[in-house]
């Protein structure tokens, strides 16, 4: 327990995030990947992929600690001062919204920049990023215990479904969750901004299957 008790992430570099990568630490340690090493080895860093590290909480540390998928994926997105620059959409964000209740193997973020899919190495399961300006979404706040981020709205999020729902692998999931939000949506809102977005026709129509199966 003593060595645990011990193994510390420096408040200096959670200021960064608690997703952490050597880089982040060049300038508190002199050699920032023996270091992760160690803190890994002890229990208060956790590997999520090559060079991507999750700061375990205090009170798990030395435990067989795993974060949430969306929240790993979110924190991920952000890493390098990118946390404005990144959000859960599609069926990550329809995970948030309590749309689809078990637990899938892919994690959508929208990304202002290009990056490939991300393998993860804690589990099996995959982070595919979507580029899109999301100042351009509709978002809000969504607090993870790895960090503070953004997720699309419901509105948003029916609106991505609808336009993309094979985005992940998982259209059936997708589908579950257009069901499951579309009656949680402000239907006015969500014509907004499929005209907006220019994707009203497929909203129209999805509104129309609604309320045939309603």
């Amino acid at each position: 327990m003593g060595a645990h008790a011990a193994a510390r992430v420096p408040p200096a570099l959670l200021s960064r995030g608690r997703v952490l990568r050597p880089i982040d630490a060049q300038e508190v340690y002199a050699n920032p990947r023996a270091d992760f090493a160690r803190l890994e080895r002890r229990g208060a860093l956790h590997r999520l992929a090559p060079g991507l590290f999750a700061a375990v909480p205090d009170d798990a540390v030395g435990a067989d600690w795993l974060p949430p998928l969306e929240a790993a994926a979110l924190a991920i997105a952000g890493t390098g001062g990118h946390t404005g620059e990144a959000a859960l959409m599609g069926i990550s964000a329809a995970r948030v919204h309590a749309a689809i209740p078990r637990a899938l193997n892919v994690a959508v973020v929208a990304v202002a920049r290009h990056r490939r899919t991300l393998q993860l190495t804690d589990r099996k399961a995959e982070v595919l990023f979507v580029r899109r300006d999301v100042a351009r979404l509709d978002v809000q706040r969504y607090r993870t215990e790895l960090g503070q981020g953004w997720v699309t709205t419901v509105e948003q999020t029916v609106l991505d479904l609808i336009a993309r729902p094979e985005l992940g692998n998982t259209p059936d999931a997708a589908r579950e969750a257009i069901a499951a939000l579309i009656p949680r949506a402000d239907t006015d809102l969500l014509r907004e901004l499929a005209v907006a977005q220019r994707r009203r026709g497929a909203v129209e129509q999805a509104l129309v299957h609604h309320r045939e199966r309603a």
